[in-house]
């Protein structure tokens, strides 16, 4: 008896443990954190890499993360990006619960309470005096609306809604059409269709199936702010639609709505809903997705380090989750096998560190992100550098994915058709993708492959320049690993194209940057290393002296560019010690959150001095990040900004698409990761506080290092990193220097 009295006990304690909400690693998680100071990330209820991610569209509508902390709420939409700037994408399929007397417009509240969680949003709506909670599946999206005793009680549904930022500028979304269908007292279902956005995309069709758990007293619909009580249907003519329902005011009990959303159909919707939340347990469906959360976040754990590095890293890992967006059989343009993935949003950003992380952590899912990309080429010709609303665009340097095809290869990834994502690689290289060249594939390639470089008769030139010379080194990569040996060294001869633009004009006491050249070969003279550009300028989103440093495949080359490693550390102090905000708003020299700006902190390991690359980033860490929502120096970028500072605070920084790892020094004690089939890598860091900040000496897996680096075959089978830490800066890493420019096998 005593021994079953014990069990329970032991049952009912687990159950209460695992059943109550923030227990877990999810509790070391901020969504708030990156909603200010540009950060724009998503808010609201998702799993990870979920096509639902359900939260507030605020004020104007004008944010691409929908979320604004000081305007009102105008409802809760069911598609959202997460981190990204220029126009904004989604807000589709608006939710408002309403009190008292029914309107169909003007209809924000201002709120209080606002809480959020892995998987969970609630905030208190006090113009209506109703607490909205939010959770959801992969493809539903389930609300609890909490109503006032005795008022009158609606739930609208707009499905004229979306967010509408960069009109400006030529990147707004656009409305093309919508229909709404009231199916009985407790069902509506309609769609809306969309164009545009940051990627100037064709139109996109959301359907959704809406299924409410109490029977409505009254409905009815509108179409172009025109209500018609008791219609119980708007058919598309081009006009904004949506319905309401209105429910018994004598009853206390919270009105739950299940939202599926398919890109397929309504029955799609319907059918979303019926298998991934068959019944009305919401605290169940929270707890599910907070479940799931954790189990991605518990791919990494540490031991030791401060509360706040640690709520910044499993932060950071949340966000690094958000997107792209798992889409396997919402596919509407055509019927695979594969797996399809969209919201590349973009892979300029993620290539760097987004997906190396998943390749590390999730290698499941980064194959099957791979795969969609080489699928996305099979049926459109190109595999995607950017996507959103199943259309490929923009593409903003390089044809990025060409790297992340190299780096899944050099990794080991398996099932993947490496020939097929080959020959998708060779027509980025290849063939002139036509129109404005903006969408997809590389613009401007007559010019590179005949004089090895961009002119100034294509936009873009020097960004496209320096990175189609690396995307030329991956297509080199895998031309070895595949046993293509004709292509190795044609490509190879590419890889070193950025030279090309490299003038030897001086600033700052640095000589040699990358320079606008004419069609005949000379130079541009009106011209200076520190000016900015973007889409039809000579770089986008970058200034010479950052883009100039971005060259990860030839780090060796770039330092005899800049005329040996004592002038390289001298330019790398200037690029760091100068950074300042300009006239523009932009970053003069360094620029923390630009993409072709993160691995620099970490090239003086390339010259032997490791200890400085450590000591720069542990000073961007403590200027720009942080707790709170002003905790991300701007934009995420898709998880981009994210997986970035989580790569640093667990101590090893990937070189994307090549199968090497600098070490600076970690954040945590010791550091465990999860490679996947029981593997695991472990960081330990003997000795570190707060002084104790530099690399004394390391041991591999056993075996004594002078290397700050190793690379991804040494842990593939798991191992264990060991650091001893000190104050002071020694000579270690000093001598034996990362690789640079060379080929490996996967």
């Amino acid at each position: 008896m005593d021994k079953i009295k014990s069990a329970s006990w032991i049952v009912l304690v687990l159950t209460i443990h695992f059943n109550s909400f923030g227990q877990t690693l999810t509790r070391y998680v901020d969504p708030f954190i990156g909603t200010e100071n540009g950060g724009n990330v998503f808010l609201g209820a998702a799993v990870p890499f979920g096509m639902v991610k359900l939260g507030p569209d605020c004020g104007n509508n004008d944010n691409n993360s929908g979320y604004y902390r000081d305007q009102d709420i105008n409802g809760f939409s069911h598609t959202h990006v997460s981190g990204t700037g220029g126009g904004a994408k989604y807000g589709n399929i608006l939710v408002m619960p309403v009190s008292g007397m029914l309107r169909i417009s003007q209809l924000s509240s201002p709120r209080t309470d606002e809480i959020a969680s892995p998987g969970y949003y609630s905030s208190f709506l006090t113009r209506y005096q109703i607490k909205a909670e939010l959770t959801a599946t992969a493809s539903v999206g389930f609300h609890r609306y909490t109503f006032p005793e005795g008022k009158e009680k609606h739930i609208l549904i707009d499905a004229g809604h979306f967010l509408e930022f960069g009109k400006d500028w030529g990147e707004s979304q656009e409305f093309v059409g919508s229909e709404v269908r009231i199916l009985s007292n407790h069902e509506i279902e309609g769609y809306s269709r969309i164009r545009g956005g940051w990627n100037k995309g064709g139109a996109y069709t959301v359907y959704f199936y809406a299924i409410f758990d109490q029977a409505a007293k009254e409905s009815g619909t509108w179409k172009t702010g025109q209500l018609q009580k008791y219609a119980s249907d708007q058919p598309d003519t081009g006009d904004k639609t949506g319905a309401f329902l209105t429910f018994d005011q004598s009853s206390n009990k919270p009105v739950q709505v299940k939202v599926g959303i398919s890109f397929i159909s309504v029955g799609k919707a319907k059918l979303n809903v019926e298998t991934e939340t068959p019944g009305w347990n919401f605290d169940m469906v929270r707890r599910q997705a907070e479940n799931k959360w954790n189990s991605e976040l518990e791919k990494i754990k540490v031991e030791g380090g401060s509360e706040e590095y640690r709520e910044m890293l499993y932060t950071a890992l949340y966000h690094s989750m958000l997107m792209p967006t798992q889409r396997t059989g919402e596919n509407p343009l055509w019927k695979s096998d594969e797996p399809y993935y969209d919201d590349f949003y973009a892979v300029w950003d993620t290539y760097r560190t987004t997906h190396p992380l998943l390749t590390l952590i999730s290698p499941e899912i980064q194959r099957d992100m791979v795969r969609s990309m080489i699928d996305i080429y099979r049926y459109e010709g190109y595999m995607p550098d950017a996507r959103s609303g199943n259309m490929t665009g923009r593409t903003q340097g390089g044809s990025n994915s060409d790297i992340v095809i190299a780096d899944a290869f050099v990794k080991g990834l398996k099932g993947i058709d490496y020939e097929t994502a080959f020959e998708a690689m060779i027509k980025n290289a290849e063939v002139p993708p036509g129109g404005n060249e903006q969408k997809e594939g590389r613009g401007g390639i007559p010019d590179y492959n005949s004089l090895g470089y961009l002119s100034t008769n294509y936009e873009r030139a020097g960004t496209r320049t320096v990175e189609y010379s690396a995307c030329d080194f991956a297509i080199a990569t895998l031309a070895r690993g595949l046993g293509k040996t004709d292509l190795v060294e044609k490509y190879m001869k590419r890889s070193s194209n950025w030279k090309n633009l490299w003038r030897p004009v001086e600033s700052y006491g640095a000589k040699g940057f990358i320079w606008p050249r004419n069609k005949d070969g000379s130079w541009e003279e009106n011209f200076n290393t520190l000016q900015p550009g973007s889409w039809h300028d000579f770089f986008y989103e970058s200034q010479s002296w950052e883009m100039s440093l971005s060259v990860p495949h030839d780090v060796t080359g770039l330092i005899e560019m800049c005329g040996g490693s004592k002038a390289f550390e001298n330019r790398l102090d200037t690029f760091f010690i100068k950074s300042k905000p300009n006239k523009r708003g932009w970053m003069d020299f360094y620029n923390v959150n630009n993409e072709p700006g993160f691995l620099t902190p970490m090239l003086y390991s390339y010259i032997g001095k490791p200890a400085k690359s450590n000591e720069r980033i542990r000073q961007i860490i403590a200027k720009y990040f942080g707790t709170g929502r002003n905790g991300l120096p701007g934009n995420d970028d898709s998880g981009a900004m994210s997986s970035w500072l989580a790569f640093h605070l667990i101590g090893f920084y990937p070189v994307a698409g090549q199968d090497l790892y600098l070490i600076a020094a970690p954040y945590f004690e010791k550091t465990t990761i999860s490679l996947g089939e029981g593997k695991q890598f472990t960081v330990t860091a003997h000795n570190l506080n707060a002084s104790n900040k530099f690399i004394q000496s390391a041991r591999l897996n056993g075996k004594p290092i002078d290397r700050a680096w190793f690379r991804h075959s040494e842990i593939t089978n798991g191992g264990i990193l060991e650091l001893t830490m000190g104050e002071k800066q020694n000579n270690w890493g000093s001598s034996n220097l990362p690789l640079s420019m060379k080929l490996v096998n996967n």
